[in-house]
């Protein structure tokens, strides 16, 4: 299958080095008139201007589509670096909690729910992702052990063991809603002995890796030490790494409450052996000097979510300077419930707005350098910016169509500023997978999202009136 892309505001991000000037328009690399040829699935050739008749006519031999998007931007698409996809039916919740309050009251409701729950409840998450241009994420599945209330800085870890099923359908839910994804597992290191809980992660990861490689893009752990009871929690998750070949992201110092306990905990996953490209903080805001620059040093990346952060009164990671000591960072929308709308515009503008408060120096985050942290960094974080990320060739031809005449922001004066500064959800005219056509002005084309949309409002009603609607 080909498609022939013409007439675009092309931005591809190509070749762009993460150290790349974040002040300059080049670090995401544009073209004012560009074009874009896909060949099954994949990039197959960009450039300025007009197409090469020679390509143009290739593409008529071939049966392919011309889409002329008529001065629209086409750029990639949004990469989330840590999300919860199955919350999107629980946005709302715990308004006037931080972190551990609201977890209570969102992650207390889905203690309640089925494998057939979750599944519908996160093939909602991964087609709305979709509608919002967001067609790649880092996806923290909800563990097999339910959530349970923090006391004195961790669970108590006693909670009750879910079957199998809870976790593998969430992974099926990413699979069938055409979205990419790396997922990330919870090991429940405190359910049964250490072979149990290490034959209950492999056959996880099993189900996950005989899955299409194109969308199952990777296989991760979710990080668990910051509210683990046990005090081995990181040499478990370590030796889960290396004996499966798996990546780390662990949701750490991400609440203002218990700081130094929190901060205290880092050293576990230091004297582990964590530290490396395949570990990352999540959140990572009640950091230290000493903190950011032994994590730099190791290699470790760090997942940001500004607007997740903002909502949850959680504070304001230290970006700027984690990247100035190395760090690879990338951006996420977090869960759905904390975000409300996964919107990757208001995210980068939340986080631009965020860090220039905070420093009150515009330059600590330009919207350049907020729109790659959205895309090729955050694959970079993931370890998949070998697949996805950017439009080059070679990559999956993953992107979004965006009108700025419609509504109308007037002359484009910095383009590619005005990309990330007055683009909104009102502007996305379409999401290709592949592509393939997979939303279009906010309506999804895949055949089960009415189903997924019913079942929500069916279902999740009918288990809060169960249990006792959540706050």
């Amino acid at each position: 299958m080909q498609l022939l892309v013409t007439d675009a505001r092309l931005i591809t991000l190509a070749g762009q080095p993460a150290g790349g000037d974040p002040h300059s328009a080049d670090v995401v690399g544009h073209h004012e008139r560009g074009w874009m040829l896909v060949e099954d699935g994949l990039v197959a050739a960009t450039g300025d201007g007009e197409p090469p008749a020679a390509v143009r006519a290739g593409v008529a031999a071939a049966g392919g589509e011309v889409l002329d998007v008529g001065g629209a931007f086409v750029a990639p698409g949004f990469v989330s670096s840590h999300s919860h996809l199955f919350t999107s039916g629980l946005r709302g919740l715990g308004v006037a909690e931080t972190l551990y309050g609201w977890c209570d009251s969102m992650l207390g409701t889905t203690a309640h729910m089925s494998p057939e729950h979750i599944y519908w409840s996160t093939l909602h998450g991964a087609l709305d992702f979709l509608s919002h241009g967001v067609t790649t994420a880092y996806n923290f599945t909800d563990p097999l052990q339910a959530w349970e209330p923090m006391v004195e800085g961790r669970r108590t870890g006693t909670a009750g063991l879910r079957d199998l099923s809870y976790h593998t359908r969430q992974a099926d839910a990413c699979r069938d809603a055409g979205l990419r994804f790396v997922d990330a597992i919870g090991m429940d290191a405190t359910a049964g002995t250490d072979a149990d809980v290490v034959d209950r992660f492999a056959a996880s990861v099993e189900h996950t890796r005989a899955m299409d490689p194109s969308l199952a893009l990777g296989v991760s752990i979710m990080g668990q030490v910051q509210w683990s009871p046990r005090p081995d929690a990181a040499e478990v998750e370590v030796a889960a790494m290396r004996r499966h070949g798996v990546t780390n992201q662990a949701h750490f110092l991400e609440s203002p409450e218990a700081v130094p306990l929190q901060q205290s905990k880092f050293a576990l996953y230091r004297d582990a052996g964590a530290l490396g490209p395949d570990m990352v903080f999540g959140h990572f805001i009640q950091t230290t000097p000493e903190i950011i620059e032994q994590a730099a040093a190791g290699g470790a990346g760090m997942s940001w979510q500004p607007a997740s952060n903002g909502r949850l009164a959680s504070g304001v990671a230290l970006v700027p300077e984690m990247l100035a000591m190395g760090m690879t960072v990338g951006l996420g929308l977090d869960d759905q419930a904390c975000t409300d709308v996964a919107d990757p515009w208001q995210n980068m503008r939340i986080g631009i707005a965020a860090q220039r408060a905070r420093t009150k120096d515009p330059l600590a985050m330009m919207p350049e350098l907020a729109l790659r942290l959205h895309t090729l960094g955050a694959a970079e974080v993931m370890g998949v910016a070998d697949r996805v990320g950017s439009l080059e060739v070679g990559k999956h031809a993953d992107f979004v169509v965006v009108d700025p005449r419609q509504p109308d922001v007037g002359p484009l004066w910095h383009p590619v500023r005005s990309y990330v500064l007055s683009m909104s959800l009102r502007n996305l005219r379409a999401v290709y997978v592949g592509g393939v056509l997979v939303d279009e002005g906010g309506r999804s084309r895949h055949p089960l999202a009415a189903e997924a949309s019913a079942r929500l409002h069916t279902d999740l009603p009918a288990l809060a009136a169960r249990i006792g609607h959540p706050r």
